[in-house]
């Protein structure tokens, strides 16, 4: 499975969360509300996820191997440090 589109549908400049993002795969399925989130130490994708009645959250979807995870964070951050650099450019001019 191939990511085909990776689109930012939000970015945010406060608090931890950074954007959100929509990925397209093999042009037929697309995951919306990935999160790009400011971490400790760096910046990680979440999941989407739904809060359940007890408080906790569960991802609605998810990689299932770690390699998978892995091609899918890069995609998403690559795109997104691309939109910053592009929004920094702008601000710029």
């Amino acid at each position: 499975m191939k990511i085909t589109e990776v689109k930012i549908r939000k970015l945010l400049d406060t608090g931890r969360l950074r954007a959100v993002v929509s990925v397209t795969f093999d042009n037929v399925f697309a995951v919306h509300d990935i999160k790009v989130v400011q971490g400790d130490s760096r910046l990680f994708v979440a999941m989407p996820s739904r809060r359940e009645s007890d408080g906790s959250y569960r991802d609605v979807v998810h990689p299932i191997n770690s390699s998978f995870r892995q091609m899918t964070e890069q995609a998403v951050l690559e795109q997104y440090k691309s939109e910053i650099g592009q929004q920094r450019f702008e601000n710029e001019s």
